[in-house]
């Protein structure tokens, strides 16, 4: 059957694929989420059990003859169904022959035979499960059947979403009751075939191997393939325009939205429960081979990474010119949703986004509050699962910005990011634009300007930096780096999890939280180092500067906190080239805190270190 993106030449290149990573065992399940016509789970259901998935019916109703074959014996007909069909030359003038051949329309879909045969075939079908003479296995199939005779007859070019204007020559041949073309081996597994969106599905599904061949242009297939909607569901629609389309609004798929598609891609590989993951897309998708590697990579084990290219002429037409067109193949094995980590889209000077693991490995478990006293770019707390988390920082601005990470649709943020690009011609190291945009943001009243379009400076300035005067507006120069698919990634993947969160945003005074400090409360503390004090927190920025006496404000304050028996983490330096923090030295002496070496190997020339003033649970 003809079918865009079809997987049949280059199936045996996914086989090969899964025997080098050894992956080819009998009791393993394989989810085939983009099933299409099931050519990829046609060919590995003597191998695997499958799960398959497509929006559209017609593609249900196909998977469900190729993976749940019938006895083929149709016990309770007293006729051989492709002998009758093929004898019987019965004609019925239906709702395709009215609709979809020149018989009743100006539409050349089908000759008038043909479409009245379809007509008759499908009606007959109908009739025989209504009546009991076939069951529900018996019925998919020949339904299939008939939506592999449409191929061989059909009067388009290749899709189904509009008609030619002469006639092809095989159009114009009678109609043969064929069946379905697949593999004649019978699976040995009961395998679960749904007709939903895959991002409503992938919460309820489980098993070892995950295939996606999402769609990869912009032209929905829904739209595509309207007829064959048509023929399967026989529902006898309302038709829409000059190719007779029915409503397939509600089959949209995001996979061919830009935006959509990253916000969506993330979420299911982000909720997919499963240990292996298989990606087949087009050098020509709408998502680029480094999104697509930058979101497996954070959700799986970067050195297990299989990247292919195959040579892929586009349609599978021999004659097509474009040599450049690829197959990409992916192959990540996913890591334990706990483990994964999620770095703020903010390049915070100070952010701990290297320093996760560390943090979580000395932390206490079962923590119901958690507090980011000094939250930054938020790298820190966001990586903690708890009853509810806290956001604080004195800067309103990046709080504001954080606060719209996580309230405003994702979808919305990446387009308006897309869109300004766009609209201002935005490039890295290209003054004019950036100057543009941040005259733009600074002449907005304070109340009106839009967190977004600060981010969109951020992305562009002078090292990602945020920087204000002491008027707010933003005054850093314009930089060398910009928006890419690596920070689209961060964007999304941290929006999502912002979103799933239970967070709240403040920006108080650390003395002003003990509304929320109990005995049941985490804090965690980064504030600005003071013997490696940042140019954002000098003081002469918009924001009160970090000195001496608000160190020793801070350290009083957290030996209050140990009294209440609140457990604290606080990173900090206690040596910097030449200087050392001795007062946070000798106050973490004389109070018996632990310090506690940070461990990588990237900032051992800082000497980073946390203070704690718990006992760590050991490991048993």
């Amino acid at each position: 059957m003809r079918y865009i993106g079809s997987k049949g030449k280059i199936v045996d290149q996914i086989e090969d694929l899964i025997k080098s990573l050894k992956l080819d065992k009998e009791n393993y399940t394989f989810f085939d989420a983009f099933s299409g016509t099931a050519t990829v789970g046609n060919y590995f259901k003597d191998k695997y059990k499958i799960i398959a998935n497509d929006t559209l019916y017609s593609s249900y109703v196909m998977t469900q003859a190729k993976l749940n074959t019938p006895d083929m014996s149709f016990k309770g007909l007293k006729v051989k169904p492709f002998d009758y069909f093929n004898d019987v030359k019965n004609q019925t003038k239906g709702f395709i022959y009215t609709n979809y051949s020149l018989g009743g329309s100006d539409r050349m879909y089908f000759s008038e035979e043909n479409a009245a045969r379809i007509d008759f075939i499908r009606k007959t079908i109908e009739k025989w499960y209504i009546e009991e003479k076939i069951d529900l296995k018996e019925y998919y199939y020949l339904i299939a059947c008939l939506l592999e005779s449409i191929s061989k007859v059909a009067n388009v070019a290749g899709v189904y979403g509009a008609y030619l204007k002469k006639w092809d020559p095989r159009a114009v041949k009678a109609m043969k009751f064929i069946p379905v073309e697949m593999n004649k081996i019978n699976s040995k597994f009961e395998n679960e075939v749904y007709n939903e969106k895959i991002e409503e599905l992938i919460n309820d599904v489980s098993g070892d191997i995950l295939y996606l061949d999402p769609p990869y242009t912009k032209n929905q297939y829904s739209v595509q393939y309207h007829m064959l909607e048509t023929i399967a569901l026989y529902d006898n629609p309302e038709l829409k325009g000059k190719t007779g389309a029915r409503d397939t609004s509600k089959l949209t798929s995001n996979f061919s939205k830009v935006g959509e598609v990253h916000v969506a891609f993330e979420k299911i590989i982000a909720r997919a429960k499963f240990k292996h993951i298989i990606m087949s897309y087009s050098s020509d998708g709408i998502m680029s081979k480094e999104y697509i590697e930058s979101v497996l990579k954070r959700h799986g084990k970067p050195e297990t990474l299989v990247f292919k290219k195959i040579e892929y002429r586009r349609y599978l037409n021999s004659k097509a010119k474009d040599t450049e067109h690829y197959e990409y193949l992916f192959y990540i094995e996913k890591k334990d949703e706990e483990k994964v980590n999620y770095s703020s889209p903010l390049n915070y000077i100070g952010g701990k986004a290297d320093m996760i693991e560390f943090l979580k490995k000395h932390t206490p478990k079962n923590i119901e509050r958690f507090i980011d006293i000094f939250g930054g770019g938020f790298n820190v707390g966001i990586n903690f699962d708890c009853e509810q988390l806290i956001y604080n920082d004195c800067n309103f601005k990046v709080r504001e910005l954080l606060e719209t990470f996580k309230n405003e649709e994702t979808v919305l943020i990446y387009k308006y990011i897309e869109k300004m690009i766009k609209k201002y011609k935005l490039e890295h190291g290209k003054k004019e634009p950036y100057l543009k945009i941040r005259e733009l943001y600074n002449k907005t009243p304070m109340e009106n300007r839009d967190p977004k379009l600060l981010y969109l400076l951020v992305l562009y300035g002078f090292q990602q930096q945020i920087r204000f005067n002491s008027s707010y507006d933003y005054n850093n120069p314009v930089g060398q780096a910009g928006f890419n698919d690596k920070l689209a990634e961060k964007l999304i993947s941290y929006c999502r999890n912002l979103k799933e969160k239970n967070v709240s945003f403040y920006s108080k005074d650390f003395t002003e939280l003990d509304e929320f400090i109990n005995d049941k409360t985490f804090v965690y503390l980064d504030p600005p180092y003071l013997i490696t004090l940042g140019s954002y927190n000098d003081g002469k920025r918009g924001f009160n500067g970090w000195n001496e006496k608000e160190e020793k404000r801070l350290l009083d304050y957290l030996a209050k906190l140990n009294k209440r028996r609140v457990k604290f983490m606080l990173s900090n330096v206690l040596y910097h080239k030449e200087k050392s923090n001795q007062l946070l030295i000798d106050w973490a002496k004389e109070n018996g805190f632990k310090i506690v070496e940070y461990d990588g190997k990237a900032r051992k020339s800082r000497n980073e270190v946390i203070i704690i003033n718990y006992e760590e649970e050991t490991n048993e």
